[in-house]
């Protein structure tokens, strides 16, 4: 289990709390936060709940790749830390794990409501769907052997699951499904405030754009 964090001590215990059910049943055996240098409890929190944590530079592509790097398991399942699995998450993944060999994402849901969050909910789902292409709220649930052939995460500060995830489908493991159950990540401020906005940077990034442009985009 991998989460990447910066400053999450507000959503961080939400997350660990939903992970709790796949205990008991095996399905973490490690747990992994991988932080960006946060100035809060984050890594406490971290610490107090078992995980190890890895500390480096703020770059969400580079604290993914550090992390798997020493992740030990036949399966990696990466989720943001501001976002927490619907309970029965652990049935779906085990199932999953099971009776599949391709990588696979939970559907997107959110922990507020408005018409931006419903839009790119809608729109990530429709997509994961249709292209195969997940949001990072989604997490990422693929076996380590698919994981070390596309290369792992690129170290580049945003959208790097797009680039794994068409890493993986060049490499032959096939595009992610959808599990059975949603995860429901905390509408960012910058998804209220530019929700259309965002998803014309995911689209743009679909068709080829330097991703260093595009956070550059997303910073102004």
């Amino acid at each position: 289990m991998i989460i990447p964090t910066l400053d999450d001590e507000r959503d961080l215990p939400t997350c660990l709390e939903a992970l709790m059910e796949g205990l008991p049943v095996g399905l973490i055996r490690e747990l992994i936060v991988t932080d960006g240098g946060s100035s809060d409890a984050t890594r406490q929190m971290a610490d107090e709940a078992g995980a190890r944590v890895l500390v480096g530079t703020p770059s969400r592509g580079g604290q993914l790749r550090r992390a798997g790097q020493v992740a030990r398991g036949r399966w990696l399942l990466v989720l943001d830390a501001t976002t927490a699995p619907d309970p029965g998450w652990s049935e779906a993944v085990a199932a999953h794990v099971a009776n599949s060999q391709s990588p696979a994402c939970f559907r997107l849901g959110f922990q507020g409501r408005g018409a931006a969050a419903a839009l790119v909910a809608g729109w990530a789902n429709l997509r994961t769907r249709l292209f195969g292409l997940p949001l990072g709220q989604q997490g990422l649930l693929v076996r380590r052997s698919d994981y070390d052939a596309a290369g792992g995460f690129p170290d580049q500060p945003r959208l790097e699951d797009v680039a794994l995830v068409q890493a993986l489908k060049r490499h032959g493991a096939g595009r992610p499904v959808l599990l059975a159950v949603a995860a429901r990540a905390a509408v960012p401020p910058r998804l209220r405030k530019g929700g259309l906005r965002n998803l014309w940077i995911q689209a743009r990034c679909m068709f080829g754009a330097d991703p260093e442009r595009l956070a550059a985009a997303a910073r102004r």
